[in-house]
Order: C-alpha cells, then structure tokens, then sequence
C-alpha cells in the first residue's frame, strides 16, 4: 500500500485537494478531524487536556478558543499540549492504516497539516506539496472568520516556510493558478501512484 503525506501551510488548498483525492475514492486520514474528535464530547484528550489546562474544558469537550487562549505565545504549554495531543492523533492514524490495509486499498492519503514539523514524512511513501502565493494564501486565511493579521502570522511562525515545503516534497499541487489546474495535477498524481 502507498502511503501519500499531504500538507501545505495554512490557506494553500489543502482541505481541496484531500477532498478531491476522496472523490477519487482515495482514503484520506484528516489529522485535523482527529483532533477535533478527541478534544470533543466524550473524546480520548478530554481528560488529559483538563488535567494540563483546566480552563479549557466544559460540558465534557475541549473549548478549542479557550485552550488556543491558553497556549498561544506560551511555546512551554504548547509543548505539552503537543505530548498529549500527537500520541493520540497517531494512534488513530494507525488504526486507519490498517483498516486500509485490510481492506486491500492500494493508496491512502496522510493529511497532516504539520506532516514536517512532526516528522511524519518518515512515515510516508511520497509527500505532496499544497503551495499558491503568499498574497493569495493571506487573502484565503484573512477570509475566515475571526482570523486576524496577528493570528495568522503566529500560525506561520510555527509552520514549516513554504519554500522549504516544497523544496522537501515529492510533488508540488500549485493551488493558485485555478481549482481545475490543482485537480488535474492531482488526477496526474493518481494515474502515476494506481
């Protein structure tokens, strides 16, 4: 089985380009939507996170502004939200995995926002690059709601640069040109990988 790792900074596509790896039946494994899952109601980091920051849980779920709040310019905190967070975002990760593998797929796609930050290209075949221009990425980010100048640019600052993104990568989506431009380079990646 093939094991594709998927990142991009923030605003660079990547949510569209897993969403177009999906219409293409493609599992994809969303590390972002694993953490919402553990941090919500019932989740397995509920309990972990309110031991290490006990301000930021109500009703049985991570309040996620609340322990941004927490963590945000505090790179001790952060670190220990990472040591409880990432063990178990990788355990999910596994049990996707084999599930794949069970069921005789051929190619998956690792959707890791911070696939090098963490290192988790060494547990991928190949990595695909999410990239567009900087302006168009800022206009994207600046679009959402309660996004900010300040906050966006705390969100870069512990991102891997894109240059060196895709100077690491195998393959590189450029995601500025045109939505149909970024899916053909995917249909491509796909006719190479089947």
């Amino acid at each position: 089985m093939t094991v594709l790792g998927l990142t991009g900074g923030i605003g660079m596509g990547k949510s569209t380009a897993a969403a177009t790896f999906r219409r293409h039946g493609v599992p994809v494994f969303d590390a972002d939507a694993a953490v919402h899952a553990l941090q919500g109601r019932g989740g397995r980091a509920v309990a972990p996170v309110a031991a290490a920051f006990p301000d930021t849980v109500r009703d049985g779920a991570v309040e996620r502004e609340a322990l941004r709040r927490a963590v945000l310019g505090n790179p001790e905190a952060l670190r220990r939200l990472e040591r409880i967070i990432h063990p178990l975002v990788r355990a999910e990760e596994r049990r996707f995995l084999a599930r794949a593998r069970r069921a005789g797929r051929r190619l998956v796609v690792l959707d890791i926002p911070l696939l090098f930050e963490t290192k988790g290209e060494a547990r991928c075949d190949a990595v695909v690059v999410v990239s567009a221009p900087a302006a168009v990425q800022r206009a994207r980010v600046l679009r959402r709601g309660g996004m900010t100048p300040e906050r966006l640019a705390a969100i870069l600052a512990r991102q891997t640069p894109d240059a060196e993104k895709r100077r690491r990568a195998d393959h590189v989506i450029r995601t500025g040109l045109s939505l149909a431009h970024a899916r053909r380079a995917i249909r491509r990646l796909l006719e190479f990988y089947r």
